[in-house]
């Protein structure tokens, strides 16, 4: 009986955590993005004490593969307890916004092939935006427009498949963001020349082997060599799960947000 008693309360205990849960991520509203044929779901937090008189910097953060679908809420699963966070949004006040990719497509236009229980990335020098690239590409358009963002004051971040979609949304759009960081991501080395001048904070766990950490160290590498600003952290205990060490760290939001873009 006791370990009955023990049982239903820790199910009590994560249902109210659910749930409690589930009540702060009502603070990012749900929208859609839709112009022409691109569709795109999408979580916007907004400052404490919005004055759309004043301007904010925006932050668009891409969620790994894990979280891709229809539901416009999965995206939050990592990551959106972070800015609901009351020292953050008293100290970083500023526009979060959370696109969800759709299941059958990808951030990124990386080609996967399945290579037993790991996963092979052949990253793309070029190429057309996926499905879901395209519609971020037009929603990240749509929303410098907003009188009440600070057009110098934009980032990007992600992690896993989103890092790789930061790589690739820097690459494409490489005069829009003031700094970016991107989580156990990847990308092709030549890319490297077209977001050179983006600050780059770039995390990967040292035994992840979902994605080869070689591919975070090579860009971070290669902006060394051509002298630009990147930071590189490995967690040598960390597997793919890189991205709770990466929130955890207490300069990551003032490193982010200390950078302007100077025109």
């Amino acid at each position: 009986m006791k370990h009955f008693h023990s049982f239903a309360c820790f199910i009590i205990s994560l249902l109210f955590s659910i749930s409690c849960q589930a009540q702060e991520f009502s603070k990012y509203e749900k929208e859609i993005y839709t112009e022409g044929k691109d569709t795109l779901a999408y979580r916007i937090l907004m400052p404490e004490n919005f004055d759309p008189a004043k301007k904010y910097p925006v932050l668009f953060f891409l969620h790994g593969s894990g979280e891709r679908g229809s539901d416009n809420s999965s995206q939050l699963t990592h990551g959106g307890n972070l800015f609901l966070k009351s020292e953050v949004r008293k100290n970083f006040p500023a526009i979060i916004i959370f696109p969800q990719c759709a299941q059958s497509s990808y951030w990124s236009n990386v080609i996967i092939a399945p290579t037993g229980s790991n996963e092979r990335f052949d990253f793309q020098k070029g190429g057309k935006p996926t499905k879901s690239m395209h519609a971020l590409l037009g929603l990240v358009n749509q929303t410098l427009k907003k009188p009440y963002v600070n057009l110098n004051q934009v980032y990007v971040g992600g992690l896993s498949m989103g890092g790789m979609g930061t790589y690739e949304i820097l690459r494409r759009k490489p005069k829009t963001f003031a700094a970016a960081f991107s989580i156990c991501g990847g990308d092709n080395v030549a890319n490297v020349e077209k977001y050179k001048n983006v600050p780059l904070w770039i995390f990967h766990g040292s035994k992840d082997d979902v994605v080869n950490p070689a591919f975070s160290k090579s860009i971070a590498n290669q902006l060394k060599i051509i002298g630009k600003e990147v930071k590189f952290t490995v967690y040598p205990e960390a597997n793919h799960n890189s991205w709770d060490s990466a929130f955890a760290e207490p300069e990551l939001l003032a490193w982010l947000f200390s950078h302007q873009k100077t025109r």
